[in-house]
């Protein structure tokens, strides 16, 4: 269970995170949805460790994670932009990240298959397209066995093929009781791969229910048109 107590950040003047409080179920995909600038990714960050929180708590299993590092021993992170030291080869990445964990990673060829990867072992990052390093930063988010998978638009560059393969292995990691927590404006995606939507505006929740309430609230037939519409309803 992770849970989320009054998270507030600021950069400079302004407020990125206004209050937020949510309790994030175990074995369940919840997916943060709103408009641009309305602190998706600030907030994955803070989940992470990549962003200090200005107020708030956020505790996993019940232990507040700020200021403490052992539980990103249990977590797969998947950024928005893979970005990666450009003087290294994909294996030297692999080798460097299993050391840096030092922790086996179990699935590491079953992902390499997986995403299309074994080919690309010996190349140098920096000659890969956008499309090949967001195989690479999936494979990496599901290598080591996470409890806890934070992806932040997982699928935006991945190729149909990959895309499908990426989602498959999501819903294998929730039947196995994962927690996954992922932004993404893609909304059929969404649609297909999650159990609960959060809808933030402006730093602070505007809706948090599942995809049938969220579509019986806006009378509306898909979670895209059910979004739009509460765009349209918090803007007027």
């Amino acid at each position: 269970m992770i849970t989320v107590r009054g998270l507030r950040k600021s950069f400079g003047a302004l407020e990125v995170l206004r209050g937020i409080d949510l309790a994030i179920e175990p074995g369940r995909v919840t997916a943060i949805v709103g408009p641009n600038a309305a602190g998706k990714t600030t907030f994955l960050k803070s989940v992470v460790g990549l962003v200090i929180p200005d107020g708030g708590d956020i505790q996993v299993d019940g232990a507040s994670v700020l200021g403490s590092w052992a539980y990103r021993r249990r977590l797969g992170y998947m950024p928005q932009a893979a970005r990666f030291p450009d003087n290294l080869v994909v294996a030297e990445l692999l080798g460097l990240l299993k050391d840096l964990r030092g922790a086996p990673a179990p699935h590491e060829a079953e992902l390499l298959r997986c995403f299309d990867l074994v080919g690309t072992l010996d190349r140098p990052l920096r000659v890969l397209s956008g499309g090949t390093r967001q195989r690479i930063s999936a494979a990496l988010a599901l290598m080591f066995d996470p409890d806890l998978l934070v992806l932040d638009e997982p699928t935006v560059g991945l190729d149909p093929l990959s895309s499908r393969r990426f989602k498959d292995r999501l819903a294998v990691e929730r039947a196995r009781g994962k927690t996954v927590i992922l932004a993404s404006h893609v909304m059929s995606d969404l649609e297909e791969m999650s159990d609960r939507v959060v809808f933030l505006v402006d730093g602070r929740v505007y809706f948090d229910g599942t995809i049938a309430q969220i579509r019986d609230r806006t009378r509306e037939p898909t979670l895209e048109r059910a979004i739009a519409r509460l765009m349209e309803q918090d803007a007027g």
